[in-house]
């Protein structure tokens, strides 16, 4: 490949909103030696290709940051396999390996409003703390609250694309306001 100076680079990344999927998908077999992902968006593959343009250019990561990055990632496989090995060989059936998507800190405090009072529930590190008792779910939170059965992640907006009437807002650690129980 030729190698290309920064304005060119530049000249290329804007024409690439004028490629058709199949024009796309050949500058990536150029760029990658490789075919693309089956039925990758052509957004995908324009934002593959000018990163790649660039790392042409400019040059790709250092090797001790490929390297760091590999091994957090390798970490992250082990965990999930380890916790997914955990829970399909536990006879405990009460234990549920934690959700991908729900990974709230320590000292974590979500606030709900429900029924004309603040919900404050603060997240500790075995579980959640509202009205100065411990729950192991924020399911449980939720239906000590509404008296009704709620996903917690749903009933605090922690989940789904945008926010809901019950939209969470996170608040700095401190003291939990006392709202009705």
């Amino acid at each position: 490949m030729r190698r290309l100076t920064a304005e060119q680079v530049e000249r290329e990344i804007a024409a690439l909103d004028d490629l058709d999927l199949k024009a796309l998908q050949q500058r990536w077999r150029e760029l990658y030696k490789v075919k693309p992902p089956y039925k990758i968006r052509s957004s995908f593959l324009r934002r593959a290709i000018a990163y790649r343009l660039q790392e042409i250019v400019y040059g790709g990561l250092k090797p001790r940051t490929r390297k760091e990055l590999a091994r957090i990632a390798a970490d992250l496989c082990a965990k999930r396999a380890g916790a997914s090995n955990a829970a399909i060989e536990s006879a405990d059936t009460s234990y549920r390996t934690p959700s991908r998507a729900l990974l709230l800190s320590p000292g974590t405090r979500l606030l709900r409003e429900w029924n004309g009072t603040m919900q404050a529930v603060e997240v500790v590190d075995d579980g959640f703390v509202w009205h100065h008792k411990t729950y192991r779910t924020l399911s449980a939170v939720a239906v000590a609250i509404t008296g009704t059965k709620w996903s917690g992640p749903k009933f605090f907006g922690l989940h789904g694309k945008s926010p809901s009437a019950a939209q969470a807002r996170t608040a700095p650690p401190g003291p939990l306001s006392e709202g009705a129980p």
